[in-house]
């Protein structure tokens, strides 16, 4: 290979030198320059074919040549990073003579990048740039070139980018010709002549059949009432939730769509926490109605809410991402946020309120009056009051709170973001009130925005701030249940007001956001659980629990499976994933990093095995309840 370079090289000089002394016409030393250009193009392409560096999934390479006699730099961004300052990619000398000089780095090929070449001692406008988002495993040449003193940059493809989202398609068919199979056998088996077919097997086979005692048609009625009694598409939605989330927190197969946004805007990942809060609602107004009309007295409702909420924050605080390699357990750097935290401190919060103001007969409530329209909200106008208070007490202290340091109500990531203006204020106000209460060496250290933004200051997703924000989530679960409780004996009604608070809640987070992503008034962000964030997955909420109660409850489409089984043992499910998660089968030393296929099967099958777990436990009538 090198012998072919050098070839190459001394043709192209032997060309340049020709085309400088030839005499003869234009077109002799325009085909002259033609063929130079062409062993320019030859030589780059093998120069970058030549550079032996493994690619992982997400990355690319580019060999950048400089023809210039003066030396330049390569700047970059990522476009998805708002605001940031250009990062440096390489620098390359000048080029001597003829000769070019090149360097070949790794790039990502997640977000689109946009790249800035400066000369040496012109720090201010670039002599070119260019925005492209490149292919996963793709060789591209940049060639940094002089043409009648103006200076060109030429894109070439060395090597063609892979198909990233191949493994994608592969796993999608696969699994749907398992669930094909799967319903497939169940019809098989449904059919008579099946039936028929296996009890001749296990007479010849010496079975003995025992008579089944009849159960008398009431007790059947009465078992399908008490079954038709539980709403399957909150369990189904929950775990649909719980199964996203388990896939995600696996890894999920490696896609930057299956991972947390950077700092605003909206993943897949970003999806199921708040999915999560919203059931936790929803639930608390179903199960407190059918306590409360079981005879339980207030007083027993709050001693249960106390014991299950001293619980989830107990596992919470105690469910340490913690192991031998870390050291002796200390106190110094122990998390004290954390997801069941929140959940916990939501779930206590609300149902402390709806304790107090829930009404245990709704029947009462259907009336021809003027409320009747509204009845969900004019009966329970105390609730609202309490949150509208908390929401405007957190909006308060995020836009009006001074920040040592940083301007008032910011809401950006620091670091390199706002042309790094202000690198140590990640957060704003959620980041300065969680390091003040629990100091920064007990709340997270890797936030999402440390790798984009390049930031250094610790922030916590699950901060003081955000849980209020996660109670007000909370509530509009618990609307829809207060919904599902007052129009039950109409499933049209409940559809209608599920559409009309999901259209409601889309508009505020359209206007809130200006329908963009960083442009807003409060831009959708995870971390900071802002105000935005919660109406848009408030909307997709009622969206899908809407369609999952019309397929599920009202036309009996679906039974949920396999989503409603990890949904009825949610717990079990969560902390036994996580636990567990780091040992095989759910995780293996990984051979192939060069593509999704070994990791998506990896992530793929430990989802697989807790909701084969969750069936086995649902067969079993085992529901671990707190």
């Amino acid at each position: 290979m090198q012998i072919i370079i050098k070839h190459l090289v001394l043709l192209l000089y032997g060309l340049l030198y020709l085309k400088q002394r030839v005499q003869s016409s234009v077109n002799v030393k325009m085909a002259i320059g033609i063929i130079a250009s062409i062993v320019l193009f030859l030589s780059e392409y093998t120069l970058c074919h030549s550079t032996a560096i493994e690619l992982r999934y997400d990355e690319a390479l580019i060999t950048a040549n400089n023809h210039l006699l003066e030396p330049i730099t390569l700047l970059y961004i990522s476009d998805y990073c708002y605001k940031c300052l250009l990062q440096p990619l390489m620098a390359l000398p000048a080029a001597q003579g003829l000769r070019s000089t090149n360097k070949t780095v790794v790039i990502s090929t997640q977000f689109a990048l946009t790249f800035h070449v400066l000369k040496e001692g012109e720090n201010e406008e670039p002599v070119c740039s260019w925005t492209q988002l490149y292919g996963e495993h793709g060789h591209y040449i940049i060639s940094v070139q002089s043409s009648n003193g103006t200076v060109q940059c030429y894109n070439l493809v060395s090597r063609s980018p892979s198909n990233y989202l191949l493994p994608l398609l592969v796993a999608f068919i696969s699994l749907l010709c398992i669930w094909g199979l799967y319903y497939l056998t169940a019809y098989v088996f449904r059919l008579a002549c099946t039936h028929k077919l296996l009890k001749e097997l296990k007479k010849k086979m010496g079975y003995e059949f025992k008579d089944e005692p009849d159960v008398p048609i009431n007790e059947r009625q009465n078992a399908e009432v008490a079954k038709q009694r539980r709403l399957l598409s909150l369990d189904t939605f929950r775990g649909f939730s719980l199964t996203l989330m388990v896939f995600v927190n696996y890894g999920g197969g490696g896609y930057w769509f299956f991972q947390h946004a950077p700092w605003n805007g909206l993943t897949v990942a970003d999806l199921v926490m708040p999915w999560f809060v919203f059931i936790i609602g929803t639930s608390v107004a179903l199960a407190f109605s059918s306590m409360l009309k079981r005879g339980f007295h207030r007083s027993q409702l709050v001693r249960k809410l106390t014991w299950r909420t001293c619980v989830l924050i107990a596992i919470g605080v105690f469910f340490l991402k913690y192991g031998p390699a870390d050291g002796p357990l200390s106190w110094r750097w122990a998390r004290i946020p954390g997801v069941l935290q929140r959940l916990g401190f939501t779930y206590c919060v609300l149902a402390l309120m709806h304790v107090y103001f829930s009404k245990p007969n709704l029947d009462s409530m259907e009336s021809h009056q003027w409320s009747a329209a509204v009845r969900d909200i004019v009966v329970y106008w105390p609730e609202w009051i309490i949150i509208a208070a908390l929401e405007i007490v957190s909006l308060c202290l995020t836009f009006l709170l001074p920040v040592p340091g940083c301007p008032t109500g910011y809401l950006g990531p620091g670091g390199i973001g706002d042309y790094g203006l202000y690198p140590n204020c990640t957060g704003g106000a959620a980041g300065y009130i969680d390091k003040w209460l629990f100091g920064p060496s007990h709340i997270y250290n890797y936030p999402t925005c440390k790798e984009l933004y390049k930031t250094t200051q610790p922030f916590d997703p699950e901060g003081i701030l955000g849980t209020i924000n996660s109670i007000v989530m909370a509530f509009s679960g618990l609307q829809a249940g207060k919904i599902i409780l007052i129009y039950r004996k109409s499933p049209n009604k409940i559809l209608c007001r599920f559409l009309i608070w999901s259209i409601l809640m889309g508009i505020i987070a359209a206007i809130l956001t200006k329908c963009t992503r960083d442009e807003g008034f409060i831009p959708i962000n995870k971390n900071l659980w802002s105000l935005s964030f919660i109406t848009t997955l408030s909307c997709f909420s009622f969206l899908l629990l809407g369609l999952m109660f019309y397929v599920i409850d009202v036309r009996h489409w679906w039974g949920g499976q396999p989503f409603i089984y990890p949904g009825m043992n949610s717990i079990f499910v969560y902390v036994g994933h996580s636990l567990l998660g780091s040992y095989f089968p759910f995780n293996w030393e990984v051979k192939n990093w060069t593509s999704h296929y070994e990791f998506l099967a990896q992530d793929l099958l430990g989802t697989s095995i807790w909701i084969l777990v969750s069936y086995i436990l649902y067969r079993k009538k085992f529901f671990l309840k707190i």
